[in-house]
C-alpha cells in the first residue's frame, strides 16, 4: 500500500460534482488507513500536516456539496479499533476526538458557530480555556472511590485496549486519588515521553542494537501497549489530565474548576492553561505557546480551545466524532528539500491505481522521512512531477511528509514525463478512466488479485466480520492457494486443514484458532454484515442506520430490490433515511442489482446467518419515532434541536414521507407543512416540541 496519498491541490469550487465524489470516497478510504496505522500500530504512514490536510479536504468537500457526504465519512468516525493483542475495555461515555483550526479565521469561525447554536448575543461573554494540545496517547482512568480500577486507550472512540497493568506502572497516575472524588470518574488525558528521556532512550536502545523510534509519541504509545508491564515500567512515561468521561457527579461548573479538582486530587495538568474571553486573548495565547514551542521538553502540536462553562458544553453537545465545545488549533509545518527517486503505481481494494512517490530520505524537525504518495495522474501532471526532480515537503510532528512543489534545479528539461500506465500492474487488465472521474481503475475486479485481496481483507477487518487471527498475511496465503477467491470460501476453509497443518508456520492449534474464529462468525449483526460486503460509499455510520431502519437483512434485500424501480415507495425511503441521499442510495441500487453481486451475498447466505441489529434507545416520548424539522425555531438553533432528538432515541429526517411521526413546524414552514397535512402527519410547534422536552 501507499505510504501517503497527496490532498488535490484543485480549488474545491473547481471541482466538478462527480470529481468531488470521487475524491470523497478515495479521502474516507485513505484517512481511515491512516487512522489504523496511528490508533493501532503506533506507526503513522502520514505526518500530522498531510493528515490534517485530508481531513480539511474531506471537510471543505462536504460543505461544499452537503448532499454528497459519505455515511463512512471521516467527518462521522473517532480513532480506530483497538488492536486484538489486548483486552477490550468499553468506555462509559464516548472518547471523541476533536475538530481542526489551522488559521485565525478558523478560530473566529468556531466562535462564531458556538454563538449562534447557543443563541448568544455579542453583548454575552464567551469564556473559553486554552490549554496545550500534548503530542501523546489518549488515555481513560476510571476509578471507583477514588481508587484505579481500570485504564484504556481511546481506540474507535467507543472501545479501547485495557492497558491497566501498563498504567499502574507510569508514577504520574495516582493508585489513590486524593481528597474527596466522585463515587465514580473517568479521567482523561495524554499519556506522554519527555524529549530529554526520549533521546535517553533512544541512545540506550541504540547503544543495545534495539528498536529506535522516530518520536516522543511513538515510543510513548509503543511502552503503554507492551505486553510485558515490566517493560513499560523500564520507561520514564509522564501524564497530564485534561478532561473526564462518565462521572457520578462533578466537582466543579467549569473547566478551570475541573482543572483546579483534578490537582487536588493529585493528577498532574499542564499549568500552563489559560482562560480567554476574546479570540484576541486566544490568540496571544497561542503564539507565546508557538514561540516557546521548541524550550519545551514536551511535544506539542498546537492549542486545545474548550468552552469554559459546562452547563453550555451540556447544550452544544458532540457531533458524530467530535464535540461542539472545543477545537484544535494547530501548528504550521517544517519544510525541507529532497530527491524524488521513483514512482510506482499501486492498486487499492476498489481497483484505483495511485501513484506513489519514493523519497530521497531527509532530516525534517528530527524525523528521517522517505515516502510520500501522490494522488492520481492528474496530481502528477499538474505538478509536472518527474523522477530525478527536487522537492519541498513539509512535516509538523510525525514521520511522512507532505509534498508541496517541485523545485526546479536546472535539470528538468532532460528529464521524460512521467507516463501513467492505461494497463494494472497487478493482472494487466486494462485500466480506464470514466467520465468526470480523477482516478484510473483496474477493470479486473475480483480476477485481479489486489482487488481481490483487498476486498477479502475488508471483509475480515476489525469492523466488518472481525475474525481473529484472519489478516493480510493469511488472506494473502489463501489467495496464493487458490483456497479463497470469494468471503464465503473462508467459511469452507475447513476443508483444507491437513493440507494447512503441512504449510509452514501453522501448527495445530494455530490452525484450530482461525477455524474456530471463523466458525465462531456463522452468526453476524446485519449491520456488520452489511459493511463487510464493501458496497461503495457504506461504511459503519450507514451501515449501523441503515440497520436501524430496517431492522432485518431479508426485509432490507426485498426493499432494495424493489428500490430497483426508480418510482418505488422504497427508494424514497431509502433516500429519506437521514445521512443517505440519492449518491448512496444509487451505490445500494446498483450492487442489489448486480446479479454478480447478488450471487456473492447469495453464496455467503448459505454459510452464515444474519442476526437483526438490537440496540438500545432511551426512554422518551420520540424514542423510536422519525421526526422532521421544518420552518424557523426560536428557543434552539435547529442543530441544537435535532441533538437533542437524537438523544432522546429518535431519528432525524430531511425529508415528508407516510412513515414520519412527527413534525415540528416553526415560522416559515412551506412545502414540508403541506406535504405532512396532506399525509395526515401530526405536526406541532415549537411550544409543543419544548413542552415534550420537559421545557415547556
Amino acid at each position: 500500500m501507499a505510504d501517503r496519498l497527496m490532498v488535490r491541490a484543485k480549488a474545491v469550487e473547481a471541482l466538478s460534482e462527480d470529481e468531488a465524489r470521487l475524491e470523497l470516497g478515495w479521502l474516507a478510504a485513505e484517512i481511515a488507513r491512516h487512522a489504523d496505522a496511528y490508533y493501532q500500530d503506533d506507526a503513522p504512514l502520514v505526518d500530522d500536516a498531510t493528515y490534517d490536510a485530508l481531513v480539511q479536504r474531506n471537510d471543505a468537500l462536504e460543505a461544499r456539496w452537503p448532499a454528497l457526504k459519505r455515511a463512512d465519512s471521516p467527518s462521522g468516525q473517532v480513532g480506530a479499533a483497538p488492536a486484538v493483542r489486548f483486552a477490550k475495555l468499553a468506555h462509559a461515555a464516548p472518547m471523541l476526538s476533536l475538530d481542526n483550526a489551522f488559521s485565525t479565521d478558523d478560530v473566529a469561525e468556531f466562535l462564531a458557530r458556538i454563538r449562534r447554536f447557543l443563541s448568544l448575543g455579542d453583548d454575552v461573554e464567551l469564556a473559553l480555556t486554552a490549554e496545550p494540545k500534548i503530542d501523546g496517547l489518549s488515555l481513560n482512568l476510571r476509578y471507583e472511590d477514588g481508587l484505579l480500577i481500570q485504564a484504556a486507550t481511546r481506540g474507535d472512540g467507543e472501545v479501547g485496549e485495557d492497558v491497566t497493568a501498563n498504567v499502574r506502572t507510569v508514577a504520574d497516575i495516582p493508585e489513590r486519588l486524593a481528597g474527596d472524588p466522585p463515587a465514580l470518574i473517568e479521567v482523561r488525558g495524554e499519556v506522554y515521553l519527555g524529549r530529554a528521556d526520549f533521546a535517553a532512550l533512544n541512545a540506550a536502545q541504540a547503544a543495545s542494537g534495539g528498536k529506535t523510534f522516530a518520536n516522543p509519541r511513538n515510543a510513548a504509545a509503543g511502552a503503554l501497549r507492551q505486553l510485558d508491564p515490566a517493560i513499560t515500567a523500564s520507561r520514564p512515561l509522564r501524564f497530564f489530565a485534561y478532561g473526564w468521561g462518565a462521572a457520578a457527579s462533578l466537582p466543579a461548573d467549569s473547566q478551570t474548576g475541573m482543572l483546579a479538582a483534578f490537582r487536588a486530587y493529585g493528577l498532574p495538568v499542564n499549568l500552563r492553561h489559560a482562560l480567554c474571553r476574546s479570540l484576541d486573548e486566544l490568540m496571544a495565547f497561542y503564539s507565546a505557546l508557538e514561540a516557546d514551542r521548541a524550550s519545551l521538553d514536551y511535544d506539542i502540536d498546537g492549542v486545545v480551545y474548550k468552552v469554559d462553562r459546562l452547563d453550555w458544553r451540556a447544550r452544544l453537545g458532540e457531533l458524530a466524532r467530535s464535540p461542539r465545545w472545543a477545537i484544535a488549533h494547530k501548528f504550521a509545518a517544517e519544510k525541507a528539500l529532497t530527491r524524488l527517486l521513483a514512482i510506482e503505481v499501486q492498486v487499492g481494494r476498489t481497483g484505483v491505481l495511485t501513484p506513489v512517490a519514493k523519497l530521497e530520505p531527509v532530516t525534517v524537525g528530527g524525523v528521517v522521512v522517505s515516502n510520500a504518495t501522490l494522488h492520481n495522474e492528474d496530481e502528477i501532471a499538474r505538478k509536472d512531477v518527474r523522477i530525478g526532480d527536487l522537492v519541498r515537503i513539509q512535516r509538523a510532528g510525525d514521520v511522512i511528509p507532505q509534498v508541496i512543489e517541485v523545485v526546479d534545479d536546472g535539470e528538468r528539461a532532460g528529464r521524460p514525463a512521467f507516463a501513467f500506465p492505461h494497463a494494472c500492474p497487478k493482472c494487466g487488465s486494462h485500466a480506464v478512466r470514466e467520465p468526470g472521474e480523477a482516478a484510473r481503475r483496474c477493470t479486473g475486479g475480483l480476477v485481479c488479485p489486489a482487488q481481490r485481496i483487498e476486498r477479502l481483507r475488508h471483509f475480515v477487518s476489525r469492523a466488518a466480520l472481525d475474525i481473529d487471527g484472519m489478516g493480510e498475511k493469511q488472506v494473502e496465503e489463501f489467495v496464493g492457494l487458490e483456497w479463497v477467491a470469494t468471503p464465503a470460501d473462508l467459511f469452507r476453509l475447513a476443508a483444507h486443514r491437513e493440507a494447512l497443518l503441512q504449510r509452514k508456520g501453522w501448527k495445530q492449534k494455530s490452525a484450530d484458532n482461525l477455524l474456530a474464529a471463523i466458525e465462531a462468525r456463522r452468526s453476524v449483526p446485519f449491520d456488520r454484515f452489511l459493511y463487510a460486503l464493501g458496497i461503495r460509499h457504506v461504511g459503519e455510520v450507514t451501515a449501523r442506520d441503515l440497520a436501524r431502519r430496517y431492522g432485518d437483512f431479508d426485509a432490507f434485500r426485498t426493499a432494495m430490490q424493489a428500490a430497483q424501480d426508480p418510482a418505488s415507495a422504497e427508494l424514497a425511503e431509502l433516500q429519506a433515511i437521514d445521512g443517505i441521499g440519492p449518491k448512496v442510495a444509487a451505490a445500494l441500487v446498483a450492487f442489489f442489482g448486480e446479479p454478480n453481486d447478488v450471487k456473492i451475498v447469495d453464496d455467503l447466505l448459505g454459510e452464515l446467518d444474519v442476526a437483526p441489529l438490537v440496540w438500545e434507545v432511551k426512554a422518551s416520548a420520540i424514542a423510536g419515532k422519525t421526526l422532521v424539522f421544518t420552518g424557523t425555531l426560536v428557543q434552539m438553533s435547529r442543530d441544537e434541536a435535532k441533538a437533542r432528538a437524537e438523544s432522546l432515541g429518535a431519528k432525524v429526517s430531511g425529508s415528508i414521507s407516510a412513515k414520519t411521526d412527527l413534525v415540528v413546524a416553526g415560522p416559515g414552514a412551506g412545502s414540508k407543512l403541506k406535504k405532512a397535512q396532506e399525509l395526515g402527519v401530526a405536526v406541532i410547534d415549537e411550544a409543543g416540541w419544548l413542552a415534550l422536552l420537559g421545557e415547556g
